[in-house]
């Protein structure tokens, strides 16, 4: 663990209130987390009839860049497109680019940077995806947009086949299960694939936390779940 490292997880650590890495309460670190992490039957969203998207990931990602079906494409629409490392086990999903086209820019991408540190990781050893790749201009995606744009972040899951997921903010996990962040929080869930579930964890997006540094122990603890889902 280098010097560097260790800084910016402490920076993060102090932020989010924490005086300890260890629970109050017992847990058992060496169980399977498969067992432990799987979530009731009742939680599992089962979305509805996939459109036809791309089987494989680089075409996938290739028909992101290129296609006209996403919600507001036009020649001049900035796309964001997917960054990281597909291979990592650990899937991201952010809402929406921000203004210049970026998932996370500026002093927001800072704070999610120290986030990761803090779990040893890096934007390079994490699969981050937005659910859309294009920003609306008023903000705001209807119905139909939500939805298409749903299948087609249910398919992306399923071609990377993460381990796990990170989903950020209401948004996202009304889309993809059916309950708000309040709700989701604190508990693992499981986004339905075509090619089966994918275990997933929500969190509050880092552009919350800057409004409202009083969130940032939440999202510590999110981050803690997400820790030990991963545990080999």
């Amino acid at each position: 663990m280098n010097s560097r490292w260790t800084e910016s997880a402490l920076s993060w650590w102090e932020e989010a209130g924490v005086d300890t890495i260890v629970g109050e309460s017992p847990r058992d670190w060496l169980a399977d987390p498969k067992k432990s992490a799987a979530p009731p039957r009742s939680e599992i969203v089962v979305p509805a009839a996939a459109e036809t998207f791309p089987d494989t990931l680089p075409a996938f990602q290739a028909w992101l860049a290129e296609t006209d079906a996403i919600p507001f494409a036009s020649p001049g629409a900035r796309r964001a497109a997917p960054a990281g490392d597909p291979g990592s086990g650990l899937m991201a999903i952010t809402d929406l680019p921000d203004a210049a086209g970026a998932l996370f820019g500026g002093e927001v991408g800072s704070l999610l940077d120290r986030m990761l540190s803090a779990i040893g990781r890096s934007r390079e050893s994490i699969y981050f995806a937005p659910f859309s790749p294009i920003a609306p201009p008023a903000g705001r995606i209807d119905k139909a947009g939500v939805n298409f744009l749903t299948g087609a972040m249910r398919q992306h899951i399923g071609l990377v086949a993460p381990r796990a997921l990170l989903i950020f903010g209401d948004s996202c996990a009304r889309a993809l299960l059916g309950t708000t962040m309040a709700r989701a929080r604190g508990r693992w869930h499981e986004v339905e694939t075509p090619n089966g579930p994918v275990k997933a964890v929500v969190t509050i997006r880092p552009q919350e936390l800057l409004k409202q540094p009083k969130l940032k122990a939440h999202a510590w603890a999110d981050l803690q779940l997400l820790m030990e889902g991963l545990q080999p």
